[in-house]
């Protein structure tokens, strides 16, 4: 009978949340509305935020793509107690850095997009994955 690989869905949650970075994260409609995604991509309109160069959007694209690595280890198996512990640490990283993106961003009359609350769902969701990958990884090395 094969194990459980939890790691894989906190890959597959990364992933996601690398997807709704280009998803709207702010709204406007103030000036003839507007809408900005979380890596500074002004989609229609103009918004003031967030400025432009390196953000948390892109921090938050970055560790995603760290997660998705940690994820995938975790599956494999690949070094399970120090992966899913990383996962876990990322994850955690990138709902803080979520939050952060919140607070500094939405204010009126910007309001947030669909694509924070998904890409923060998801975050959530990878923490508790993350978690579950742990327990799996640090109880398959203690039966071996």
């Amino acid at each position: 009978m094969s194990r459980v690989r939890p790691g894989w869905l906190v890959a597959l949650c990364a992933a996601i949340v690398v997807v709704s970075a280009w998803l709207p994260w702010l709204t406007t409609s103030a000036d003839g509305g507007g809408r900005a995604n979380a890596i500074g991509g002004v989609v229609v309109g103009e918004l003031p935020v967030p400025p432009p160069g390196f953000g948390v959007g892109q921090l938050i694209v970055l560790l995603g793509a760290a997660l998705i690595v940690a994820g995938a280890m975790a599956g494999r198996g690949l070094s399970g107690r120090l992966a899913s512990s990383a996962a876990l640490a990322i994850s955690v990283l990138v709902v803080v850095m979520t939050v952060w993106y919140y607070r500094l961003y939405v204010y009126p009359p910007v309001a947030a997009g669909y694509g924070l609350f998904v890409g923060g769902a998801v975050a959530v969701v990878a923490v508790i994955l993350s978690v579950w990958a742990m327990v799996v990884a640090w109880s398959a090395t203690n039966r071996a």
